[in-house]
């Protein structure tokens, strides 16, 4: 099967494998009844066979092809008003310093399934070039449906790759009605509440699922690296969505993901990787992980 991705790694100089041979259950009714395990990395030879791919297929070039890319977390909280919320379709642009992301729909929040409702905090993903520094956004809706005006209380932007999470005050209406009647803002941060950290860094996480009866999984799949010194990444999720679930980790197939971390070093010495075991056909049979650690030119 064709390398599945959400996006593309930036630029980078050759950097090693590291492969994770499984071949066991991640399923409560299957081998111990675990749905989490740690692998640690062996030589190419033992997991690499005549008859896998060698990672040329079309999409795993366009996806080494396609221009450098990042992902942003954006927050944006609703304030706690009379009629704050809006049922309007919400739209963002992020300005770089040296681009921006175009105009960018807010359609499925990651914590609530009615979005921007009065008081609440929503989240989404954005997926965009590098634009460079963040200097300002943009952010404003169509003024369609029932309910439009709305209360924006604040936006909050996590740039891993840049290791820093701004915030970006509004506290203003954006209602044809109310304030000064615009339905789209300018908004910069605020310096004294930019946090700052260790910027991340993309790893390829390339997940083999075995080709035995019942081997593919719709649970939630997440994983965890580990670095020398008892360093290690957050829990992260390789799904954003149920539709995702749903699409990756079938029988024999192989799914690509480029995800931002943080930065465990230059050896991975274990990986722990597993599933929540919701859903129906939760039980997986993973054969292997292939890991390698991106890093952008000149680093």
């Amino acid at each position: 099967r064709l390398l599945t991705s959400r996006r593309a790694p930036r630029e980078h100089p050759a950097a090693p494998f590291y492969y994770f041979p499984c071949q066991r259950w991640l399923a409560v009714e299957e081998d111990d009844g675990q749905i989490v395990r740690e692998l640690v990395p062996v030589d190419e030879a033992f997991v690499k066979k005549d008859s896998d791919n060698d990672g040329q297929s079309p999409a795993t070039l366009g996806l080494e092809q396609k221009a450098k890319s990042t992902t942003y977390t954006v927050k944006v909280k609703t304030g706690d008003k009379k009629n704050a919320g809006t049922d309007a379709n919400v739209f963002i642009t992020l300005y770089g310093s040296k681009d921006d992301t175009g105009t960018v729909s807010l359609k499925a929040s990651k914590i609530n399934k009615n979005k921007f409702e009065r008081g609440k905090v929503d989240e989404f993903t954005v997926e965009s070039v590098d634009i460079g520094d963040l200097k300002k956004i943009k952010i404003g809706h169509d003024n369609r449906g029932n309910s439009t005006g709305w209360f924006l209380e604040w936006v909050e932007i996590d740039a891993p790759s840049l290791g820093q999470c701004l915030k970006f005050p509004c506290g203003r209406w954006l209602d044809k009605s109310e304030d000064d009647g615009a339905t789209e803002r300018i908004l910069f941060p605020a310096v004294l509440q930019t946090r700052e950290y260790i910027p991340f860094v993309p790893y390829e996480i390339t997940v083999y699922t075995s080709d035995i009866f019942g081997a593919g999984t719709d649970a939630d799949v997440f994983i965890v690296l580990y670095g020398t010194d008892g360093i290690c990444t957050q829990q992260k999720f390789l799904c954003l969505n149920k539709r995702e679930q749903r699409m990756y980790f079938e029988r024999n197939s192989v799914n690509q993901f480029i995800v931002e971390l943080e930065d465990v070093g230059d050896m991975i010495e274990k990986i722990r990787i597993g599933h929540t075991g919701g859903g129906l056909n939760s039980g997986w049979h993973l054969d292997r992980v292939a890991i390698r650690r991106l890093l952008p030119n000149g680093k």
